[in-house]
């Protein structure tokens, strides 16, 4: 099997060396490095790059600008790499809207001493990077200035809750497939979305500028409500719970017996507890690996429905994958598809 080629790009010869570093002691990587991104576009022919890690912050040509012109120029699996900043999260969200696989948090700032933290996050998604489609860029600037659809009063329908679960590629897919739901959905949303922590709040205030239905970061406990979408906080899990007066969710620590947080697998598992499986609409999108994939087909099995994401449309069709491989999936449709079907289901 050949060597996965990766152009790492940084300003930082101790991040590039650094980064070069973690791939080598991986293995089945062959590296070359550019300073910046000006640097990275005058390689781009040469080198030919299977996936990119391309920093955010850098001199003479940002990474965002870079990531422009290599998916208009020649266009490749990029995986961005940030410190963990506001501002840092607001334009690795725009770089994942401009077609970027995935990011990697930097732990210790724009220069960071431990990145051999994040060792096996860099190998784990530069290696599923390189399986990645790419070229999906879903122009979320123009999608902001539109005027959303009206916020109408919604009532309880027969469907209590929908779920909803992503990874790799997720926060792009969401902020397609959420404003297709219309503002009267009967049914209140939850999202397990693989991300850091700092991302969240800054994920969710841009969904919300998208979507007809209310877009909540999960950061206290909160009733469920017809009509809101409520985006579980990164680095935490989300589970569900009952009341007297309802449903309410809530976020916890990182489960130690779940791999990818916040879990898909521990919310669904949650919501079968408090929510009759006929009365539960769960959807399972891009991203690699399993999660969410068990407890969705056990939701089907037991009389939910389910859809999963199709292959032709995921980034990565890890888990969507898994759940249809396990016969758990009600429908498997493309992302274009999937806002429809929900919305039928709940009405």
């Amino acid at each position: 099997m050949a060597n996965t080629s990766v152009l790492v790009v940084d300003d930082s010869a101790l991040m590039r060396r650094a980064i070069t570093g973690i791939l080598a002691e991986a293995g089945k990587f062959e590296v070359t490095t550019a300073r910046n991104g000006a640097d990275a576009l005058d390689q781009l022919d040469r080198v030919r790059p299977d996936v990119i890690t391309l920093d955010v912050n850098m001199p003479e040509m940002d990474g965002l600008t870079c990531l422009a012109k290599i998916m208009a120029e020649r266009p490749t699996p990029v995986v961005m790499v940030s410190s963990l900043t506001e501002a840092n999260a607001l334009v690795t969200l725009e770089a994942l809207e401009l077609g970027a696989v995935d990011y990697v948090a930097k732990p210790g700032g724009t220069v960071s001493l431990n990145m051999s933290d994040v060792a096996a996050e860099i190998t784990g998604k530069v290696r599923a990077a390189a399986k990645a489609r790419i070229g999906r860029a879903r122009g979320l600037a123009a999608r902001i200035r539109r005027t959303p659809p009206p916020r109408e009063p919604v009532a309880a329908k027969a469907t209590d809750l929908v779920v909803i679960g992503s990874s790799t590629g997720g926060p792009a897919l969401l902020a397609e497939v959420l404003p297709g739901l219309p503002g009267t959905l009967g049914a209140p949303v939850v999202i397990a979305q693989h991300i850091p922590a700092s991302f969240t709040a800054t994920l969710a205030r841009r969904l919300d500028e998208l979507c007809a239905l209310r877009v909540h970061e999960v950061d206290r406990i909160m009733t469920l409500r017809p009509g809101a979408i409520y985006l579980g906080r990164g680095s935490n899990d989300v589970v569900v719970a009952r009341r007297t007066d309802g449903l309410i969710v809530k976020s916890v620590p990182a489960g130690s017996d779940y791999r990818w947080h916040p879990s898909v697998d521990r919310l669904v598992a949650s919501a079968r507890r408090h929510v009759p499986a006929e009365r539960l609409v769960c959807a399972l999108l891009t991203g690699m690996g399993d999660d969410g994939a068990a407890e969705m087909a056990q939701v089907r099995a037991d009389g939910g429905r389910t859809v999963a994401e199709a292959e032709e449309t995921a980034v990565v069709w890890g888990m969507p994958g898994e759940l249809a491989r396990r016969g758990g999936a009600t429908e498997v449709l493309p992302s274009y598809a999937i806002a429809d079907q929900i919305a039928q289901w709940v009405r």
